[in-house]
């Protein structure tokens, strides 16, 4: 069986009557809108969705800060002074 990560579901069918009622109802949760009794979607506010996107682009800038520490030795030491 297929994991469903929302508290809030809803068949398709439901969800076509009024998409707009289902956003309210759901008050800033997110909702697995099924089809056939699977995720078919999810609809989420967009804070969320920025929220999950600042978290994306967080966890891709520890992995390029840490590949670049892995280079280290490569590294040229500069005297800001010097400049």
């Amino acid at each position: 069986m297929e994991a469903i990560y929302a508290d809030v579901t809803i068949s398709m069918s439901e969800f076509k009557k009024n998409p707009a009622a289902v956003l309210r109802e759901a008050k800033s949760r997110p909702v697995a809108v099924l089809n056939h009794n699977k995720a078919a979607f999810y609809m989420i506010e967009p804070a969320l969705f920025e929220a999950m996107l600042e978290e994306l682009s967080d966890q891709e800038l520890g992995r390029t800060v840490l590949a670049r520490m892995g280079e280290r030795a490569q590294a040229i030491e500069v005297d800001i002074d010097a400049i």
